[in-house]
């Protein structure tokens, strides 16, 4: 048994009712033809599916390294600061919620992609196996999620 939702209508931009099929996955699966984030998108091109996974992999690390990059200088303006964490966690926001739709298509190389790149991310961020080693751990811009 497939674990599928059939949709089979929807309105045209001239306003006429249309017959289409699309197949949504309520349950993990494996395979490349897929929709990941857009419509049509990566489809059932092996290529283009390598490429989403790259995309989510890419997008998870991003969320990390936002969680725990600091870029503000000790003694800048409080203000300005305060701006630039708000749009540093309004972008962290939108990157980790677009990763979070990207798992929603149940796809489970999506879902392990996203995985590893937080995974890798945390390592090369937020870990201590990377960090130099004397003089003061500089703290983040952002907190850590929760």
């Amino acid at each position: 048994m497939v674990n599928m939702v059939e949709t089979t209508s929807a309105w045209n931009t001239t306003g006429l009712h249309v017959h289409r099929k699309s197949l949504l996955h309520m349950s993990f699966y494996w395979g490349h033809k897929s929709e990941i984030l857009f419509s049509g998108w990566p489809g059932s091109n092996s290529g283009m599916y390598a490429l989403a996974l790259m995309f989510v992999f890419a997008l998870a690390v991003t969320v990390e390294w936002l969680s725990y990059c600091s870029i503000i200088k000790p003694g800048a303006n409080k203000v300005a600061a305060g701006f630039f964490q708000t749009a540093m966690h309004t972008v962290r926001a939108g990157l980790s919620y677009m990763v979070m739709l990207a798992v929603m298509s149940f796809n489970g190389g999506v879902f392990l992609a996203a995985v590893f790149g937080h995974a890798v991310g945390f390592l090369v961020f937020g870990s201590r196996a990377f960090r130099k080693s004397g003089g003061s751990e500089k703290k983040p811009d952002l907190p850590p999620r929760k």
